[in-house]
């Protein structure tokens, strides 16, 4: 299979995502988001948990905070 005839299976699924906000690389944000969820439930301080989540996950403090952003907002309207 190529990467076209993937793209055209996919295409309607992918076009829905992206209507909603969602940036096709996002899944791989799933468990950082979880841990900085679990972690806020805990009552650690956000600055600390971005602080911890970038090293851990190899990413910029300023990626954790859009992907937190991100992942917090309700998809928008007439996408799904």
């Amino acid at each position: 299979m190529t990467i076209y005839e993937l793209l055209k299976l996919m295409g309607e699924p992918l076009e829905r995502l992206t209507n909603a906000g969602m940036k096709a690389g996002d899944y791989k944000y799933i468990a950082l988001y979880e841990d900085f969820r679990k972690a806020r439930k805990t009552g650690e301080k956000v600055g600390y948990i971005v602080a911890v989540l970038a090293d851990r996950y190899k990413v910029s403090e300023r990626t954790v905070y859009d992907v937190v952003k991100r992942f917090g907002q309700n998809c928008k309207p007439f996408s799904v």
